[in-house]
């Protein structure tokens, strides 16, 4: 499906609900389109589409490494929109060496394993993810570059962007975000009962299209009670409630 640019989407709340731009400006009905962009992206903190592959290098003598640090090389990268903009990272999902997979443990797993008077170096074997910083159990002794699968944040969408750009998220999305913008401004010009209906109509569409993204690829089988050395997937991390309804490790 073709996706909608910002334009596209007020155009359309307006000519459902019959109004125009003096009834409620081009600003505001972005914010607006903005605040349902907001209410998908963080609706699920790892969606599928915001992956992305890292390979920053290990700072000799030093374990701590914040999420920005993580980018290595990588600053820029071009998003679902086609717009070039800076990389952030919203979270971790597993990091490897050339040779094995460094293992997530969990923060009491940590001060029982390593404590305070002992610091080791070497080979990373493990990680820590604490207030948005990884931290290497052993200290990291060498430059060596290293693999990190993480999950970038979407570009900011909805007060000031352009009326010729797209969001940063597969065009599926896109007429649930409209959909948003028909339910808040129905509530704008003081008609709860469409409100209402749209409010439903919104959350129904939303929780349609995350089950498919949030589907087992096809290719994948299903394993149960075994054990992987990844951050979900070892059981070592917490739950994740994803809008399916479901328990996702």
């Amino acid at each position: 499906m073709a996706g909608m640019t910002i334009e596209q989407m007020r155009n359309q709340v307006r000519s459902i609900i019959d109004i125009d731009n003096t009834d409620i400006s081009d600003d505001v009905l972005n914010r607006i389109l903005g605040q349902g962009f907001d209410q998908i992206v963080y609706s699920e903190r790892r969606w599928p589409f915001y992956e992305i592959n890292l390979e920053p290098p290990f700072v000799n003598g030093t374990k701590d490494y914040s999420l920005d640090s993580l980018r290595g090389t990588t600053t820029s990268i071009t998003d679902h929109a086609g717009e070039t903009v800076t990389l952030s990272l919203r979270d971790i999902l597993s990091i490897r060496t050339d040779d094995h997979i460094v293992t997530f443990i969990g923060t009491d797993a940590a001060d029982y394993d390593y404590p305070k008077n002992q610091d080791a170096s070497g080979a990373p074997w493990e990680w820590l993810f604490f207030n948005e910083t990884v931290r290497f159990f052993p200290t990291p002794n060498s430059t060596d570059a290293f693999y990190v699968r993480a999950i970038r944040n979407a570009t900011d969408f909805g007060a000031s962007t352009a009326s010729g750009t797209k969001p940063d998220i597969p065009d599926a999305f896109h007429s649930i975000i409209t959909t948003y913008g028909i339910w808040k401004t129905y509530l704008q010009q003081e008609d709860p009962v469409m409100a209402q209906q749209y409010m439903t109509q919104f959350h129904m569409e939303l929780d349609n299209v995350a089950r498919r993204y949030a589907d087992m690829p096809a290719p994948q089988p299903l394993l149960l009670n075994n054990r992987r050395s990844s951050r979900w997937a070892s059981g070592l991390g917490p739950l994740r409630y994803s809008t399916s309804g479901g328990v996702i490790w």
